[in-house]
């Protein structure tokens, strides 16, 4: 484990997903509607695009959802990414994910949703994430996924969970333990690393995504 590089990547990770985007070359509106397109709209479509790609995947449950269309649009969301057979920075970061879900409870599956996505869906099976969400007690609105391994890899890079080393990306135990959450409506997209305290998790989401006026959430 390369310390040094997962602290700074950390550290970037706390920059807007996709920030300053005001205008998509072949933004649309649906067919039919022949009203322009405002600004806000062109750069939610070019950050979708270019950040959210709308692919399949399946949940631990085995059911077929579309990245963006099903899991994404129009929600306020936390983006992560895990493998089951992993000793290293998983377990810290999913047992983390388990105590935020717990501080967020009243927001989770209501106004916030968590997704948890496996970087080795070849091994993962839907079996083996619905024990790993049994085995993180996951609550309504945690959802792990799966799905081909092309697709899961345009998912992690479109969120920006990649090394410009190829010879590092390729190596999953080497993989960023960042947490992305982001309210894809108003275009807010951040970050923070996945090993930090619980409730300074927790604290990020909600002053970043949930509710920007809050001054915190509960302590335990």
């Amino acid at each position: 484990m390369n310390v040094s590089r997962r602290t700074l990547l950390g550290l970037l990770g706390m920059a807007p997903l996709a920030g300053g985007v005001l205008k998509a070359a072949g933004a649309t509106r649906p067919q039919g509607d022949s009203k322009p397109l405002t600004e806000s709209e062109m750069a939610r479509q070019r950050i979708q695009r270019l950040h959210l790609p709308n692919v399949p995947l399946f949940t631990q449950e085995g059911k077929k959802v579309l990245f963006y269309d099903d899991l994404v649009k129009d929600k306020i969301v936390t983006l992560n990414f895990f493998y089951a057979k992993c000793d290293d920075i998983c377990p810290l970061v999913m047992a983390n994910l388990s105590k935020v879900q717990k501080l967020l409870a009243a927001d989770l599956n209501k106004d916030l949703f968590m997704y948890s996505i496996t970087l080795k869906p070849e091994e993962d099976t839907v079996d083996v994430l619905k024990h790993h969400h049994e085995m993180y007690a996951a609550m309504p609105g945690w959802t792990f996924l799966t799905g081909k391994p092309a697709d899961v890899e345009k998912v992690r890079a479109g969120i920006g969970f990649t090394y410009p080393d190829p010879k590092i990306d390729k190596d999953k135990t080497q993989h960023i333990g960042n947490i992305r959450f982001g309210n894809e409506p108003l275009m807010l997209w951040s970050a923070c690393p996945g090993m930090a305290h619980a409730e300074f998790l927790a604290e990020s989401i909600v002053w970043s995504v949930l509710r920007p006026d809050s001054i915190g959430v509960p302590r335990s």
